[in-house]
C-alpha cells in the first residue's frame, strides 16, 4: 500500500488504546469494544461496527474470539471492522428483536436455541421490516442440572442416585424456580416438567398445573438468586434448576464446593449456545461479509478450548477430557438430552406459566343445601370432597392471591340466601387475628355444618356476580368458581332466562368477571350451568368423582389469562 499522508481527511490509522482506558470510557454503556490492534498497516477508510449481543455466560469467551478476529487486522469494503460486544439475557433479546428497526446485532448467540425459534417465529409474524433470523450451528452445550446444597441434595439421594424431575414436582420438596419468562434456566425447567406431565397435544395436565403452582410460589428473578441462597448459607435454601456450567464457575469462585449438580435419570434439556445471524435491510453494507468473518472466529479451535476450560462441553455434549473434578460440584456425566422444543411449544409453555403466575382475586361460593350431604364413591361427602378440594387449591396460591368464601342454601341468611364466611382479600392478610389463608380453613371446615334447605343457585349467582364486579381490582384476574350438586329449586327467586338477561346486561369487558360453574355428580344441572357461565365469558365443569373436582379447579387457574375470551 501507498504511503498516506497521517493527516489526510477521512482514513483512519488502526491503533491500539490501553485497556484501562478502553474500559473506563465503555464500562457505563455495558458494551465492550474490541480495539483495532495494529499501529502501523493497512490504512482504512471509516468503520465497520459489528454488533454482537451474547449471552452473559460466554461473555469472555467471545472477547476472547473477539480479540483474535481483530488481530486479524480485518477489512472489509475499505472500512476497518470494529467489533462491539454487549451482553445480554437472551429473553431481553428475543422480547427486543422481533421490532428491533434500529441497530439490533448483527450476531447473536443465546444461551438456547429455544429462546432464537421463538424470536425467529415472532419476527416471521411482524412482516418484511422486522430482522431476518437465520438459526446457525452451536457453539457449545451445559445441561441444565438440578442443583442445591450438599445437604439438601444428600436429603434427595444425591450422590448414591440421580435426584429425579419427580422429586423437584414433589410437594413435600423444598424447591424454587426461575422466572421462565426472563430466565432460560426457567424456561428450560418448565419444559422438562411438561414433558414429565404434559398432555401429547400440548395441553397441560391438572398435576402440571398443580406442579407449577407449587414451584412458583417462591420463583425468583434469576438463578444468581438460588446461588445466592445456598452460597449465603440460608437455612432450608431450596433446590434449584442451573446450568452444570453455572455450578462449576459457582463454584471456582466460591473456591470450595457449595453447590452440588445431579443428572436426572429421566433425561433433560440443554443449553446449546447457537450462533444467529440477524440481518435487516438497510444494515450498512459489508456487514454479513464481517459477521462471516467473526463467525468463523467462534469456531476456531482456539475458542472450543476456552469454552472447555470456562465449564462448557462441546456442542454435541462431550465432557472435555479429565473434567471430572468433584471439588467443582458437577462430574461432566454423560446425560440424555431431551428434544428441544419447538416455538408453538415454548409459547405453550409460557402461555402455561403466565395462567399460573398472574394474581388471582376470586370468591369462592359453596353449595351447603340438603343434598350435599351425600356420598360420593370414596366414602366422602360432596361437601367434605368440594372443600377438601378447594383447601388444596388454595394451598397452591401465593399470599398476594384474594380470595374469599361464600356458603349458600335456601334462606341461609335471610332475605339472602348466602352467608359470607371470609370477605374476599389477600391470603396473607391478617383478619381477626389471623392470617386470611388461616381464617379461609376455618371458613371450609365449618362448611359441612351449615348443611341443609335447598339450592338457591340462582339467586346467589347473581349476587356473586355484583359483588366482584362492584369491587373489581383492574391489577388481578376477577372471578367466581361456584359449587353446586343440584339445579335452582328456589321459586321465590329470579328464573334462568331473566337471571342470563341480566348477566349479559350487566356484563362489562373492561371489568370482565368469569363464573366458573362446577356441576358435583351426576344431578347436577349441567344446561343451567353451561349458560350462566357463557353468559359471564366463564366455563362450566363437571366433577364426577371426587378426584376431578381438584383437576378442575387446576384447568379453571390455566385458563385465567384468556377468560372470558376463551
Amino acid at each position: 500500500m501507498s504511503a498516506r499522508n497521517p493527516d489526510s481527511p477521512g482514513r483512519l490509522r488502526r491503533v491500539i488504546l490501553p485497556v484501562g482506558a478502553l474500559l473506563g470510557v465503555i464500562a457505563a454503556a455495558g458494551v465492550t469494544v474490541v480495539a483495532l490492534r495494529a499501529t502501523s498497516g493497512p490504512e482504512c477508510k471509516g468503520t465497520l461496527p459489528l454488533k454482537i449481543a451474547v449471552t452473559p455466560a460466554i461473555e469472555e469467551v467471545v472477547r476472547g474470539a473477539a480479540d483474535d478476529y481483530q488481530t486479524s487486522q480485518p477489512i472489509v469494503d475499505g472500512k476497518c471492522v470494529q467489533v462491539q460486544v454487549e451482553a445480554r439475557g437472551a429473553a431481553d433479546v428475543s422480547n427486543e428483536l422481533p421490532t428491533a428497526q434500529i441497530n439490533p446485532p448483527a450476531l447473536w448467540i443465546p444461551d438456547s436455541s429455544m429462546w432464537a425459534a421463538e424470536t425467529q417465529r415472532q419476527a416471521g409474524d411482524q412482516g418484511a421490516e422486522a430482522p431476518r433470523l437465520d438459526i446457525l450451528d452451536s457453539l457449545a452445550s451445559s445441561p441444565l442440572v438440578i442443583a442445591g446444597s450438599e445437604q439438601a441434595m444428600t436429603a434427595l439421594g444425591w450422590p448414591v442416585t440421580p435426584v429425579t424431575w419427580a422429586r423437584v414436582v414433589d410437594p413435600k420438596v423444598s424447591v424454587t424456580l426461575s422466572d421462565p419468562t426472563t430466565s432460560t434456566e426457567g424456561l428450560a425447567t418448565l419444559a422438562v416438567i411438561r414433558a414429565q406431565l404434559g398432555n401429547p397435544d400440548g395441553t397441560p395436565k391438572p398435576e402440571l398445573i398443580g406442579a407449577l403452582l407449587r414451584v412458583g410460589r417462591n420463583a425468583l428473578p434469576s438463578v444468581r438468586d438460588a446461588f445466592g441462597k445456598v452460597v449465603q448459607g440460608t437455612e432450608n435454601a431450596p433446590v434449584f434448576t442451573a446450568s452444570e456450567q453455572s455450578v462449576l464457575v459457582a463454584n471456582r469462585a466460591a473456591a470450595t464446593r457449595r453447590v452440588v449438580a445431579s443428572y436426572p435419570k429421566e433425561g433433560t434439556v440443554s443449553f446449546d449456545y447457537p450462533v444467529v445471524r440477524v440481518s435487516r435491510s438497510g444494515e450498512q453494507a459489508g456487514t454479513a461479509q464481517a459477521a462471516e468473518g467473526f463467525e468463523k472466529a467462534l469456531r476456531t479451535g482456539r475458542t472450543a478450548q476456552r469454552f472447555a476450560e470456562a465449564g462448557f462441553r462441546t456442542p454435541d455434549g462431550n465432557a472435555p477430557d479429565g473434567w471430572t473434578n468433584e471439588k467443582d460440584g458437577v462430574r461432566g456425566d454423560d446425560v440424555a438430552v431431551l428434544k428441544t422444543p419447538d416455538p408453538d411449544q415454548v409459547s405453550e409453555l409460557l402461555r402455561t406459566w403466565g395462567a399460573v403466575s398472574l394474581d388471582t382475586r376470586m370468591l369462592a361460593v359453596l353449595d351447603v343445601s340438603g343434598s350435599m350431604a351425600e356420598k360420593m364413591s370414596n366414602g366422602q361427602t360432596r361437601i367434605d370432597s368440594a372443600k377438601e378440594a378447594a383447601l388444596t387449591a388454595l394451598g397452591m396460591l401465593p399470599d398476594t392471591s384474594e380470595i374469599g368464601l361464600w356458603a349458600f342454601s335456601t334462606d341461609k341468611k335471610p332475605p339472602n340466601d348466602w352467608i359470607e364466611l371470609v370477605p374476599v382479600g389477600p391470603l396473607g392478610e391478617p383478619i381477626a387475628g389471623a392470617p386470611r389463608r388461616v381464617q379461609l380453613q376455618k371458613g371450609a371446615g365449618t362448611l359441612p355444618a351449615l348443611v341443609g334447605g335447598g339450592t338457591a343457585l340462582n339467586d346467589t349467582a347473581l349476587a356473586a356476580f355484583r359483588h366482584m364486579q362492584k369491587t373489581y381490582d383492574p391489577s388481578k384476574i376477577n372471578s367466581v368458581t361456584l359449587f353446586t350438586d343440584g339445579s335452582n329449586d328456589d321459586i321465590s327467586s329470579i328464573d334462568l332466562p331473566g337471571l342470563l338477561a341480566t348477566l349479559k346486561q350487566e356484563s362489562d369487558p373492561a371489568r370482565p368477571v368469569p363464573m366458573i360453574m362446577v356441576g358435583l355428580g351426576r344431578d347436577a344441572d349441567m344446561n343451567a350451568l353451561r349458560q350462566i357461565a357463557a353468559a359471564t365469558g366463564g366455563k362450566a365443569y363437571q366433577a364426577l368423582e371426587p378426584e376431578d373436582i381438584r383437576g378442575v379447579l387446576l384447568d379453571a387457574i390455566s385458563q385465567r389469562r384468556c377468560r372470558p375470551s376463551c
